[in-house]
């Protein structure tokens, strides 16, 4: 079956968005989430899932392909409200049920009150994917405010942090939980100082839940994804460092949302069931340490 064209290798045309999080339906070319080469099996049949972040970019390619493997998925998102009622369509056209929630993950009240909610009303939770995420490019540390470095750690640590607390009331042996980290984890990012402390931290709360959740029979795994085309990227480099975005994996292009997405299906499914505390790494072939 033919696959949908990749990103040219001249780059993407430049653009650039005024806010944060970006917005997937004023990006050009649009993000692709629909992994027209996947089919699903029922991995995750009967399964109810909550996505951080689930309205655009990966994680609206991880919804697609839970909803494809059988399952129902809540998802959580800022303020992005047509971004998330477009995946709501695009996940019942794949023949699941949706649900929306709005608001910040970083706030442990809307954080309770989303996951008993959404676990209320899909009888259910069964995986959690924390990948709700911000960056702010700034060059210099000086030019990091505490404001900013409150903010990014709120939504990318304390939000998962957050959601997790809330949900290990609805997880029972069997569940599993997925953080998003990243390559800048592993590599670093001069321009990404804050972004890339708070997905360390990712990946060692990701290494020290699984060890603490292992005897109730909890999986906890990480995926640290390279260089993606999702909104957070125009939202975060200028116009002319999006043109050349990706272009310095050993694949010579950024990656797409689903060709992340399969990833998370695995980790979510019982063919994970003997991993926990792992990191997967699509990012186009960029050698990190473990």
């Amino acid at each position: 079956m033919a696959q949908d064209p990749e990103p040219l290798s001249d780059g993407n045309p430049p653009q650039h968005q005024q806010r944060q999080p970006g917005l997937e339906s004023e990006m050009t070319p649009q993000p692709r989430s629909d992994a027209a080469w996947y089919r699903g099996s029922g991995k995750l049949e009967r399964r109810r899932a909550l996505i951080t972040g689930g309205d655009s970019g990966i994680g609206r390619a991880v919804a697609r392909l839970f909803a494809r493997e059988g399952a129902d998925v809540s998802i959580v998102y800022l303020d992005e409200h047509d971004d998330a009622q477009q995946t709501a369509k695009l996940l019942e056209q794949e023949g699941s049920r949706c649900l929306l929630f709005s608001g910040d993950a970083g706030d442990e009240a809307f954080c309770r009150r989303t996951v008993t909610q959404a676990a209320e009303e899909m009888g259910g939770l069964d995986i959690l994917v924390n990948n709700a995420a911000e960056q702010h490019v700034q060059q210099d540390l000086d030019d990091i405010s505490y404001e900013q470095l409150q903010r990014t750690f709120a939504t990318n640590v304390f939000g998962a942090f957050l959601m997790t607390k809330a949900a290990l009331a609805h997880l029972t042996e069997g569940a599993a939980i997925i953080n998003t980290t990243s390559v800048a984890a592993y590599q670093g990012h001069p321009a990404l100082l804050d972004y890339s402390a708070t997905k360390g931290a990712l990946v060692a709360f990701t290494r020290s839940l699984s060890a603490n959740l292992a005897p109730r029979g909890i999986r906890v795994n990480a995926v640290a994804p390279g260089p993606i085309w999702t909104p957070l990227i125009p939202a975060s480099f200028s116009a002319e460092q999006v043109t050349s975005f990706g272009q310095n994996t050993p694949l010579g292009r950024p990656g797409q949302p689903d060709e992340v997405a399969p990833c998370y299906v695995f980790l979510a499914s019982e063919d994970a069931r003997y991993l926990t505390g792992q990191v997967l790494h699509p990012n186009g072939g960029q050698i990190v340490g473990a």
